[in-house]
């Protein structure tokens, strides 16, 4: 609405049964140049009208209470599109960076339930919109399985059905497959063709897009011919060639290439390069940027650069849409700040500026049939990155940013009371304290028919944990026995430690917190107690917190071949805040070779 009266400004007009809502507020910002998604449109002056764009071209007076913003060599764009994260953090920074909208490719529906709800009435404004995939497809044990909670799986066409409608009941957005059939030194089982194209049939039924997880050309092939929507991974095996392009064209598939994290871990930290940015440095925390400081080994990322490059010019040339997104929430990444990176990626591998900002706007908009963004037109959601200069001339002028809209309210408030808050050094929020068992007992192992049962009294649970995550290659193998002093049941850990990663580990991890990854203050105890025993070169425990972020507190565990009672004090743990703990890892670690390693009675005790 309009302010035509001057009643509707002074006050609320009543009449015999309500009031009159006042009129919305109107933002102009004037004399900008406008890339709405697609190109640029030259110098123009556009009007907001509440959470709507409401003239692209407005050239109109200005009326009393209208905010105007003066665009004078700047650029205005629509709010960026992330389209591969995984929202189980971080999900109020991503719009501090411009970002206004994440596609979340995996994730439980609790995770992102809030910000729905809040999408769904339409009070989201203070983050980005979040539309996700819920439960990914995958085979048991397969990739996908290793996060430390339980999820449904499938193994044949027969299943497809049923799941992809449990999914869609849960509210996902559209439907994730995986096929990773892992390395040579690593396979891991995956799901076969047959099962993918009837996962594929039941979305399309359903009016949903199926997209697919791949890292090789091979199962990116087996994806195409499925009638995958698009792939959320560009493979970086080989150079794929006119062949595979023109087949992606053909099936009118999408591809997220994902550059930013797989850089990662081929040992280049480039979002953290993104730090040094004027007006993108000092919005994020500790963990956050020990996060994006995360790398893996030396830098091995030219020959990905080599390959990235090929793969994207024959894609480009065949007329592929290319989706930018970063995969965060995974090492050397976090939410926002990797767009940045990854569109600056982008033009390194061959796309043009305009290119690499329509993969960042209107491009997902389009693929993932988000009618509503992506665009500067009117009648769409004033989501909106105003920026110094031209990106689309030069792309690291995206990183000047002036000012960000979501649902047409400024986000400049929010970006300067965190660095106020990152300033002053502040502390991570305050948990309630768990209430510790009676005992301290917090390893409930047993067996259920013959098979390990790993159980605690809070938390999200035990689970193993290898480097795996990481690009590694130690394993590791689970049995419980009742062969632990005093009759309780051990858990039996062997496996090998492999050099392939520079920190290998390989072990059982406890998280505290009701979800995996999240914290749990364990505060009320001042320490781990256990029996253990077994061979191998060395072993620790680890301490995970909000404070260290991805970087693990360590103190050795000592271990023979006979059983004994350990202690170890949480104070032993340089770094590690009990307060915010969201990982204890036990087990083998550094160096290379077998091992056997026999946990009991495992206890957080008060002394």
């Amino acid at each position: 609405m309009t302010a035509t009266k001057p009643m509707l400004i002074l006050g609320a007009l009543l009449t015999s049964t309500s009031a009159l809502a006042a009129p919305s507020p109107q933002t102009l910002i004037r004399n900008v140049m406008v890339f709405d998604g697609a190109r640029s449109l030259g110098r123009h002056s556009v009007l907001l009208t509440g959470a709507r764009i409401a003239d692209v071209d407005y050239r109109g007076a200005v009326v009393p209470g209208m905010q105007v913003v003066d665009g004078t060599g700047k650029t205005l764009l629509p709010g960026l599109i992330d389209s591969h994260v995984h929202a189980f953090a971080g999900q109020d920074d991503a719009l501090l960076f411009g970002v206004t909208t994440q596609l979340d490719m995996f994730s439980s529906p609790q995770s992102t339930q809030d910000i729905r709800t809040r999408m769904a009435r339409g009070d989201n404004a203070a983050a980005a919109d979040i539309f996700t995939s819920g439960i990914l497809a995958t085979v048991p044990k397969g990739h996908g399985t290793e996060y430390g909670f339980s999820i449904p799986t499938l193994t044949k066409p027969e299943e497809a059905d049923a799941f992809v409608v449990a999914r869609i009941a849960e509210g996902s957005d559209y439907i994730k497959i995986i096929d990773e059939p892992g390395t040579v030194a690593r396979p891991l089982p995956t799901l076969d063709a047959a099962t993918i194209q009837a996962l594929v049939v039941a979305a399309h039924k359903r009016g949903k897009l199926a997209v697919v997880h791949v890292q090789n050309l091979a199962s990116a092939t087996i994806a195409m011919n499925a009638g995958a929507d698009g792939l959320v991974h560009l493979f970086t095996d080989k150079d794929g060639g006119a062949a595979f392009a023109a087949l992606a064209k053909a099936k009118h598939a999408f591809i997220v290439p994902t550059y930013t994290v797989f850089e990662v871990f081929k040992g280049r930290s480039g979002s953290a390069t993104m730090l040094d940015k004027p007006a993108l440095k000092g919005l994020l925390p500790k963990p956050a940027i020990a996060n994006l400081q995360q790398s893996f080994g030396t830098d091995r990322a030219p020959a990905l650069d080599t390959i990235e490059a090929a793969n994207l010019a024959h894609l480009l040339k065949a007329g592929v849409p290319i989706l930018a997104g970063t995969d965060s929430g995974n090492p050397g990444t976090w939410y926002g700040i990797s767009l940045h990176r990854e569109l600056d990626l982008l033009v390194k591998g061959g796309l043009t500026p305009t290119q690499a900002l329509v993969a960042g706007t209107s491009a997902p908009a389009k693929a993932f049939r988000l009618a509503d963004r992506g665009r500067i037109a009117k009648g769409l959601k004033a989501d909106l990155l105003l920026v110094d200069g031209d990106p689309t001339a030069d792309i690291a002028r995206i990183h000047d940013i002036a000012e960000i809209w979501k649902d047409g309210q400024p986000v400049s408030a929010a970006r300067a009371a965190r660095r106020a808050e990152i300033a002053k050094g502040a502390v991570a929020k305050v948990l309630l304290p768990v209430e510790l068992p009676a005992d301290g007992r917090i390893g409930l192992f047993g067996t259920v028919d013959g098979k390990p049962v790993l159980k605690s009294p809070f938390g999200s649970g035990w689970m193993p944990s290898t480097d795996s995550i990481a690009g590694g290659t130690s394993t590791i193998a689970i049995a419980v026995t009742g062969a632990a002093p005093g009759g309780q049941p051990a858990l039996v850990m062997t496996g090998e430690i492999k050099s392939t990663f520079v920190a290998p580990w390989a072990g059982i991890s406890f998280s505290p917190g009701t979800q995996p990854f999240q914290p749990g203050n364990i505060a009320a105890a001042k320490g781990l107690r256990l029996q253990v025993r077994g061979e191998g070169k060395s072993f620790a425990v680890m301490g995970f917190s909000t404070a260290g972020g991805p970087l693990p507190s360590v103190t050795a565990l000592p271990v023979t071949k006979d059983w004994h009672e350990v202690t170890v004090k949480f104070a032993d743990l340089k770094g590690f805040e009990p307060a915010n703990a969201t990982l204890l890892l036990i087990g083998a670690t550094q160096q290379a070779g077998p091992f056997t390693l026999e946990i009991a009675d495992v206890r957080l005790v008060k002394d």
